[in-house]
């Protein structure tokens, strides 16, 4: 899988049957190409574009993207259930799966708005968060704070046993000394192949920081550094090598900027 950074909690990942963007919502400089984090519905022509919003917030959903169409006449859009503006696409909620040609789609329930997609593939398997987090705010009443890790433990259990190639997972710098939370957690109970950063606007020093916090140690090794808008990381999986006697085993993890 190649997997891009546009912005934010925006993704695109190439699986190279499938070519799917998630929470895109920054179009500018327009026109400018995957390199620099923006959409070019040009460049994907005669690709198979499945594009997905996990919620309404305008930093996730920019109705932008069914422009596209245009010249994409064969794009989907797969929609949480709480965005007004559907234009034709596959809607979901909490709790629902959509098999589409090629893709199957379940929902989680965010803790915020919207859901969580776990999205599989031939290829293999993409979990993106949305807005589902630990969202630990300092200064919110203790109760508020227990139930909302409740909630996402619960959410996050529900996956308990999937093989996650690919996760994106709210790290944001504004929850202080609790960024981790959610991170950890979900790296702890599904063990994800690769595992990227998401939700921290400006702030990329977050994904370098994550590399040298001590909270991290047991998973660093699989979790991307993120250095730039536009930046590409090749995630390769199931990736099979012999030994000297000439028996297979599958090589760990190889993430390539």
């Amino acid at each position: 899988m190649q997997v891009t950074y546009l912005y934010h909690s925006g993704f695109a990942v190439d699986t190279g049957d499938n070519f799917l963007i998630f929470d895109y919502y920054r179009d500018l400089p327009r026109g400018a190409g995957l390199s620099k984090g923006v959409v070019r519905p040009a460049d994907l022509a005669g690709r198979r574009v499945t594009v997905f919003a996990s919620h309404h917030h305008p930093d996730h959903f920019n109705r932008r993207i069914f422009s596209w169409r245009k010249e994409l006449p064969g794009i989907r859009y797969v929609l949480s259930s709480d965005i007004k503006d559907r234009a034709e696409a596959a809607v979901i909620s909490p709790g629902q799966r959509l098999c589409l040609d090629g893709l199957t789609v379940r929902a989680l329930e965010s803790t915020d708005e919207g859901v969580a997609f776990l999205v599989q593939t031939n290829s293999g398997t993409v979990f993106h968060a949305g807005d589902l987090n630990w969202w630990y705010w300092a200064g919110e009443p203790e109760a508020e704070n227990q139930e909302m890790g409740r909630r996402y433990r619960e959410q996050i259990d529900l996956l308990r046993g999937e093989r996650i190639d690919v996760a994106f997972v709210p790290v944001d710098p504004r929850l202080g000394g609790q960024y981790l939370y959610g991170l950890g957690y979900l790296m702890t109970a599904l063990s994800p192949r690769m595992a990227f950063p998401m939700h921290f606007g400006e702030d990329l020093s977050v994904t370098r920081r994550l590399q040298e916090d001590p909270q991290t140690a047991a998973y660093r090794e699989r979790v991307a550094v993120i250095e730039r808008r536009g930046a590409a990381v090749c995630v390769i999986l199931n990736f099979k090598m012999k030994d000297r006697k000439g028996r297979y085993y599958e090589s760990k993890n190889s993430q390539t900027p």
